[in-house]
């Protein structure tokens, strides 16, 4: 356990956080040879420098680390940077315990199914009034879902995922339900089937529910395509490269999941998984294909690489029908969206205000963001079809993400409040608390949202 809940450890190394205005001060109260050695090393007070002062045995006395009081999750890389211990954060601001905890665990994850390390990592005393067991419950359920993203999809191939899924829900005391193959069909769930026929392993939807049944309703639906080629409308290779991560929408409800069964919030909680791989074998999708929806909606296909918000359609369907009062997905669903805002920064569609400027204003201050785009009317249009009631792609080049959106919009009749997060899923490159490879974005935010809206209740 990297999060220590007291400072019974033998020996407590103090990270002493500093400013440019605090730096004088703290300066003076170090001891002689620290002081100088501090000196002599070039400390400076700018954020994210840090510098390991010996105590009078030469052994590490304490660690500086210069701060900006504006990103409280920087302490996090001193996870990553510093020899194995025990170590209590002293200098920050009030309030700022829970980030800078947090953003340690998260700093210090590192995926070792394939490649073990041997470095021990250093340990955090938890800041005192910070909680941690709900700092470790956050932790875990990004952690996850990191695990499920970074993992290649020889080893989260759908049944993999599937298995995953049953795992967390018995984890946590229930029973999930796996919908596979042709039955799917058979109960109303044609697009999954569609997408999903031509892999080796078949389709699946897995669906559970948690907490009191006379509970707030809140509906969770992941994408689950365990990886994209695209389908007949092939991908590039270099567009396959991450590909494993278009599962990862699927990856970030079951660390919400996780984060909202562990706090057992008074809601009933239920969590539906499409599963697919988008294979290329003789039974694929076409593009031209129509399909019936369990909305009764017929989708023409236009492009078989738009096949995440098809699997999607079919779930959401369902879980409109117990009418939510929130209905929350998650997908790596568009490129567009990353054109738009970059990989760190996804976009959500809401057409409830109240709830959007909760869940922005939530991202901003938990370091979670996220930004709200609209549900453009206009291009509503622009999925109309010749032969069936929507194509599942617009008819030109634009607002790819918005349109993909309101695709998806045709099939929530019923739940009070949906909420669509067009996720990436991925960290490109190393931040505190947000190492390079697969990401659970949202989550957290969320949690948190809900946490507020249901514990109070």
């Amino acid at each position: 356990m990297l999060l220590i809940e007291s400072r019974a450890a033998a020996k407590v190394v103090p990270i002493v956080c500093v400013t440019r205005e605090t730096w004088d001060a703290r300066r003076a109260s170090l001891a002689g040879p620290a002081a100088a050695f501090a000196q002599a090393s070039g400390f400076e007070p700018k954020a994210g420098r840090h510098c390991l002062l010996p105590d009078a045995h030469g052994a590490l006395g304490v660690v500086l680390f210069g701060l900006d009081p504006a990103d409280t999750f920087a302490p996090g890389k001193l996870a990553t940077l510093l020899p194995a211990g025990a170590y209590a954060f002293e200098g920050l601001a009030d309030g700022a315990g829970e980030a800078a905890a947090l953003s340690w665990l998260l700093s210090a994850y590192r995926f070792t199914r394939y490649k073990k390390t041997a470095a021990e990592a250093p340990q955090l005393v938890c800041p005192a009034g910070v909680d941690a067991g709900r700092v470790q419950r956050m932790a875990e359920g990004i952690c996850l879902a990191r695990d499920l993203i970074n993992t290649p999809a020889n080893d989260m191939s759908p049944v993999a995922l599937e298995a995953a899924v049953h795992a967390l829900a018995e984890r946590h005391g229930v029973r999930a339900k796996s919908i596979i193959g042709h039955e799917l069909v058979a109960r109303g769930f044609p697009l999954i089937h569609a997408v999903g026929r031509a892999a080796v392993e078949e389709p699946r939807l897995v669906d559970f529910s948690f907490g009191p049944e006379d509970g707030p309703k809140v509906t969770l639906v992941g994408k689950g395509v365990c990886f994209d080629t695209g389908g007949l409308d092939i991908k590039p290779s270099s567009a396959m490269l991450l590909m494993k991560k278009d599962m990862g929408g699927a990856a970030v409800a079951l660390a919400l999941a996780h984060m909202i069964m562990d706090a057992k919030l008074p809601i009933r909680l239920r969590v539906l998984v499409p599963i697919v791989e988008n294979a290329v074998a003789a039974d694929s999708f076409r593009p031209g294909d129509v399909y019936p929806s369990r909305k009764g909606l017929n989708v023409e296909i236009g492009n078989t690489d738009a096949e995440g918000r098809l699997i999607l359609a079919d779930a959401l369907a369902l879980g409109a029908e117990e009418k939510p009062e929130l209905l929350i997905d998650f997908a790596t669903l568009t490129g567009a969206a990353r054109v738009a805002l970059g990989p760190d920064l996804p976009p959500f569609y809401t057409g409830d205000d109240a709830f959007a400027a909760d869940v922005q204003a939530t991202g901003l201050r938990v370091h979670d963001p996220v930004w709200r785009l609209p549900l453009w009317d206009a291009y509503d249009a622009l999925l109309d079809s010749k032969t069936a009631d929507l194509n599942n792609v617009s008819n030109g080049p634009f607002a790819g993400s918005i349109t993909a959106a309101l695709f998806l919009r045709r099939f929530v009749e019923g739940a009070r409040t949906w909420a669509h997060f067009d996720v990436y899923g991925w960290n490109p490159s190393t931040k505190p608390g947000r190492p390079e490879g697969g990401e659970a974005q949202a989550a957290r935010l969320l949690y948190d949202l809900l946490e507020r809206r249901y514990r109070a209740a």
